[in-house]
């Protein structure tokens, strides 16, 4: 099984209205609740992409309690999650129907006392064993150590289990040192981590901080990897208008089905970056048209880097 990590869960909740306007009252015309949270987004997908995956991160009071319940509803998935006395958060997202733009508003989440957080640690480690790769995802709840993720990316790498990092700031840069196998920053989350605004060039750096390998998300330019076997670029045909909230989890998922199932890193990629787009059409993160998926991968262009530094 996968195992993916989400310290932060979330209940998402969607709002359709017709045009977002600052300043003015609106008329929902649909609303949606998921469980959430990125690494909770990513075990959706995989399961939908055919694997076995296991969640663990933390839930806690109502709104815990409705993500459970709703994440129990997920076919392929199963719930691990520890219990804190705090409540978990809850994330909006408003999409404009007339443009496709979404609005994204993020609660911080719960406190996490010392004592939630040693029962955590205890609980991955005894969820390594029977795991084939391990993810670990998004923002730190307040009362988590900034170092958390170097510490549990040691952890898994000490168990022998290849370990993708998601996340930003402090604990990106602190969990690179740690050598995680994989982490997939996004533009902006690769020019804090390295201050060069050149993808290639702050991708290659990222690499020398400490991972194995780098798979910078860079919006409607695809995907740039810079890997111990070579450099890609795999490029999606056009841009597409849509609700984007998922689409970095999506590519966590292609990664990580692409690395359990050995396939060489063009082919990976590009199936990547076709689940990424398609995520984009679907209402809601987590989810994708595989029929769109299929479609799209045959319209991806993988092209090998050539480096300049």
């Amino acid at each position: 099984m996968i195992l993916t990590v989400t310290l932060n869960t979330a209940l998402d909740i969607t709002y359709r209205v017709r045009s977002l306007r600052p300043h003015a009252s609106h008329r929902v015309s649909e609303v949606t609740e998921r469980p959430g949270g990125k690494g909770v987004n990513v075990a959706r997908v995989l399961a939908a992409l055919g694997h076995e995956v296991t969640v663990t991160g933390f839930t806690g009071g109502a709104t815990g309690r409705v993500v459970q319940e709703k994440l129990a509803a997920v076919p392929g998935v199963v719930d691990a999650l520890v219990p804190l006395s705090g409540a978990t958060r809850r994330t909006v997202a408003v999409v404009d129907e007339r443009t496709g733009d979404t609005t994204q508003l993020n609660e911080p989440g719960p406190m996490v006392t010392p004592g939630e957080w040693s029962a955590f640690q205890e609980a991955y480690e005894d969820l390594l064993p029977a795991a084939s790769a391990v993810a670990l995802c998004g923002s730190l709840p307040p009362g988590v150590p900034v170092g958390a993720y170097a510490g549990l990316v040691r952890t898994a790498r000490s168990a022998g289990i290849p370990v993708l990092l998601d996340t930003s700031g402090e604990p990106l840069r602190r969990g690179v040192a740690a050598r995680p196998d994989i982490i997939k920053p996004n533009a902006d989350e690769l020019a804090e981590l390295t201050g060069s605004h050149d993808p290639l060039r702050a991708t290659q750096d990222a690499r020398r901080r400490g991972a194995r390998a780098v798979v910078a998300s860079l919006g409607d330019a695809g995907l740039l990897a810079v890997t111990p076997e070579g450099r890609w670029r795999a490029t999606p045909p056009t841009h597409i208008r849509g609700n984007p909230t998922g689409a970095g989890d999506a590519v966590v998922a292609g990664l990580l089905s692409g690395l359990v199932r050995r396939l060489p890193w063009p082919d990976r990629l590009a199936r990547t970056a076709a689940l990424s787009v398609a995520s984009v059409l679907a209402p809601v993160a987590g989810e994708f048209d595989r029929t769109v998926c299929e479609e799209l991968l045959g319209r991806v262009a993988v092209t090998e880097e050539i480096s300049t530094a």
